[in-house]
């Protein structure tokens, strides 16, 4: 017991930006205005999705999920720094260690998640006179339980190996919250085993799905330039652009940290990359998929008017 206790401390001391204390409060009022516009962002887009019968698609069950994923990503992290951020930096190790199950399996999954769906655009595009047969609702359940147990496998396997690290009494994080680089550039001992594996894992939940992503959109370019009717061509590409924009949004900071080892991370790159893809880009999601979409902004528009009219 006297090894472990050694070993794993009982608390976490998350440095954050320490080093530049004029930073705090700015980043204190950012998260305490977006984490509330990304919690009603998404849960307005849950809402139009399941009261609107004209968005009953495999589309907006994808989106749906994608929201549902999104809150529950910042929620495992924002409530935390907004606490190191206003009172105590600490944070206690059961606590650190749900954060790297819970964050790394929201990440995981979004990772899978924005590759199905931009299957189901490929499919909707490039087939539709299949599309109502092959994404059918079984295959859409099948594809989100694969993802959401993938994303869990992932982290549990991913946090139970790092956990397992010898920290030699180090119990200070030079982040604003616990994520798996960091934790592994802070242990002891040799690590090389827990960076490759890192590495390889990421590289099929990262590289693999944004090549599949990628293909998907230039068979998907193909065939949206064929479509006669302006008017499916702007709605094909508005459509498929807000999807685009989230893919880069999310997969282009996730890439630099995840794919490179964890000891060669800058000391503040985990830091920014973990608020672009933990907080900002959750809460650009709802927006961009509403200023983007007509049949969202119009599905929006009508909630509203039947609440302000039913008063």
């Amino acid at each position: 017991m006297d090894l472990i206790n050694k070993s794993h401390p009982e608390e976490f001391f998350l440095l954050g930006f320490a080093d530049r204390p004029w930073l705090e409060l700015p980043l204190f009022i950012f998260l305490l205005i977006t984490y509330p516009m990304a919690m009603m962002g998404n849960i307005a887009i849950i809402l139009v999705s399941k009261l609107d019968p004209h968005l009953h698609s495999p589309m907006y069950f994808f989106l749906t999920n994608l929201s549902f994923l999104d809150m529950c990503y910042t929620t495992s992290t924002v409530p935390q720094m907004l606490f190191n951020l206003g009172t105590s930096k600490t944070i206690s190790y059961m606590g650190c260690a749900f954060q790297l199950y819970f964050f790394h399996m929201m990440g995981g999954a979004e990772c899978l998640l924005l590759a199905a769906m931009s299957f189901d655009r490929y499919v909707a595009i490039c087939k539709p006179l299949h599309y109502t047969l092959i994404m059918n609702r079984r295959i859409c359940v099948l594809l989100v339980v694969t993802v959401w147990l993938s994303g869990m496998i992932y982290a549990v396997s991913e946090a139970t190996l790092t956990l397992q690290l010898p920290l030699c009494g180090r119990n200070t994080l030079d982040h604003l919250l616990c994520e798996i680089p960091v934790f592994i550039k802070t242990a002891c001992g040799e690590k090389g085993a827990n960076e490759l594996t890192l590495s390889v894992v990421c590289f099929f939940l990262l590289a693999v799905p944004l090549c599949l992503i990628l293909v998907s959109y230039a068979c998907i370019g193909h065939a949206v330039f064929k479509i006669k009717s302006l008017g499916g061509r702007k709605k094909a590409f508005g459509t498929c652009s807000s999807h685009l924009i989230v893919v880069f949004l999310f997969y282009g900071p996730a890439i630099s940290m995840y794919l490179q080892p964890p000891s060669s991370i800058s000391r503040d790159q985990p830091k920014f990359m973990a608020l672009f893809y933990g907080v900002v880009t959750p809460t650009l999601n709802p927006f961009i998929y509403t200023l983007r979409n007509k049949d969202v902004k119009g599905a929006l528009g009508n909630l509203m008017r039947s609440i302000f009219t039913s008063k």
